[in-house]
């Protein structure tokens, strides 16, 4: 499908190679993932073989560099490629953002040019999948009360603990995983280490049956005893909560440009849907109710998109996002969920069927305000920055 000439080029001027990518990616969706959306769904398969191609193409090493196998892009082709990719299926894109955003980033950014060596050409390639884990059974939103811990012995950390709602826990085979180093110093305590699969110590736990995104694999993660090598270590001890948080910032574009994507696929549903179905002899469309309904969330759609590609930018031109990350994730994720009750509302009792894609949106929806920092942290950073002196 053809980018109409006027798509949203408002917001940034898109290079040749911007919209080329575009373009690419929306065919990718609409001939390769479409077909298969509720094959992958009912049954919480995990796509590898799409993410592959995918990895082929250069879209899972998006923002890594070329000489380490990356595509050397920034975060405006970032979001692009997501939002396409979620306004087919939130599954494959939400994969997508996770192994892009979070592992492979948070080596990109962090790890020495050793590290990038060894994990970044891999990962960029799709020959292996990333995971991340921060969170725990009982540190969500509040991070820095994560319990798993990793003891200094000789040429290696030993790692106990559980993580868990984990992006990739069970197919990834490198994790950047988040431990405390020193418990006396608080979130200061905290690093970071890449732990690679079959490690001794290391295995998968429960794989969570979902609401939504299910074809995006999510798990726990289990260390006992697993000794990692300290030449693993990300950074230095003590700075692998403040890594997170940094990756965190970035996390959140993905998400908000997740969420546009999400709700332009129910809108561009709506539109067909209300032309076609007809009622008290006219179609949907005719009604001015229903009128009104697709002109907010268009609207509100393209605040959206605006707020996120102000983001991306920013992120580009390595300026602070913290504030406008956390509100184009806030207003996106939000937006996306006014419109995927809406969509369902437009279609009915046909909307509650999985005969229409979106039913599925209104399932998948729900974790944009909950992945990468809830709803209610993005309002507490914002207040935190409008508050500052």
């Amino acid at each position: 499908m053809a980018v109409q000439k006027t798509d949203y080029n408002f917001v940034i001027e898109f290079d040749e190679n911007q919209l080329a990518i575009k373009n690419t990616i929306r065919e990718f969706a609409e001939k390769q993932i479409k077909p298969c959306v509720m094959e992958f769904d009912e049954p919480q398969t995990f796509p590898m073989e799409l993410m592959q191609q995918l990895g082929e193409l250069g879209f899972l090493g998006i923002l890594a560099p070329e000489e380490f196998g990356g595509a050397g892009l920034g975060y405006i082709e970032y979001a692009l490629i997501v939002e396409e990719l979620a306004r087919i299926d939130p599954s494959v894109s939400l994969s997508v953002a996770a192994h892009n955003g979070l592992c492979t980033n948070h080596i990109n950014v962090f790890a020495n040019d050793k590290l990038k060596k060894k994990y970044l050409p891999e990962l960029a390639s799709g020959k292996k999948i990333g995971a991340w884990g921060l969170t725990e059974p009982g540190s969500g939103s509040d991070a820095a009360a994560m319990q798993t811990t990793a003891v200094k012995d000789g040429g290696c950390y030993i790692l106990n603990g559980t993580k868990a709602f984990i992006t990739h826990g069970g197919v990834g085979e490198t994790a950047v995983v988040m431990a405390i180093t020193d418990k006396s110093k608080g979130k200061k305590g905290i690093s970071s280490f890449i732990v690679e699969k079959g490690t001794k110590g290391f295995s998968t736990g429960k794989k969570e049956n979902k609401l939504g995104m299910r074809a995006s694999e999510t798990t726990q993660l289990i260390f006992e005893n697993c000794r990692v090598p300290a030449e693993n270590l990300i950074g230095n001890e003590g700075e692998g909560f403040a890594q997170a948080m940094k990756i965190l910032e970035g996390g959140r574009i993905s998400i908000a440009a997740l969420s546009v994507g999400l709700a332009q696929g129910c809108l561009e549903a709506s539109i067909a849907y209300s032309k076609e179905r007809r009622q008290f002899g006219k179609t949907l469309s005719e009604f001015q109710a229903i009128q009104f309904k697709l002109a907010e969330l268009a609207t509100e759609i393209e605040a959206a998109r605006l707020m996120t590609f102000k983001a991306a930018k920013m992120k580009d031109e390595k300026k602070n996002i913290l504030d406008i990350a956390a509100k184009a994730k806030l207003f996106a994720s939000e937006t996306a969920i006014r419109a995927a009750n809406e969509a369902v509302q437009i279609f009915g009792g046909y909307g509650f069927t999985k005969d229409y894609p979106v039913e599925k949106f209104y399932r998948d929806v729900k974790l944009l305000t909950i992945g990468e920092g809830t709803s209610e942290v993005q309002r507490i950073v914002i207040a935190r920055s409008l508050l500052q002196d």
